[in-house]
């Protein structure tokens, strides 16, 4: 490796990585907790990256609508960054009675039903996740 920056190992990691989100612990062996947070917030700059919660990133992709960066699934990413942080997710109510037929509502998927307990603040762009007890 030697003269590779921190900031371009970070970027190889990223790419090789299945999922759309990452916990900073993904990069704890790469350098000082204070290196890889500024590796991760130049990143965020540079919009390949973006912060969703505390430690919790999701790669990023340019919003056709706002040309903002946005998650490439949107709220689906974050649900994913649920499970990341190692929650079981059900259907909510609302998907559960919308699936049966008992109502026309779609679910927006802002609310996810969690098992346990989540504090947890998830969002993008102003968006952010509310949960419910499974």
């Amino acid at each position: 490796m030697g003269t590779m920056t921190l900031e371009t190992r970070l970027e190889k990691r990223i790419a090789r990585k299945r999922g759309d989100v990452f916990l900073r612990a993904d990069f704890e062996d790469l350098g000082g907790y204070d290196q890889v947070g500024r590796g991760l917030r130049k990143l965020i700059e540079k919009g390949q990256l973006i912060k969703i919660g505390y430690g919790v990133y999701a790669r990023a992709v340019k919003s056709p609508i706002s040309g903002r960066p946005v998650p490439p699934k949107g709220l689906a990413t974050l649900t994913e960054a649920v499970v990341r942080l190692g929650y079981k997710t059900m259907p909510t109510r609302l998907e559960q009675d919308y699936s049966a037929g008992k109502t026309t509502q779609v679910p927006t998927g802002r609310v996810v039903a969690v098992q346990g307990r989540l504090r947890r603040k998830l969002g993008y762009n102003g968006i952010s996740l509310s949960y419910e007890r499974a």
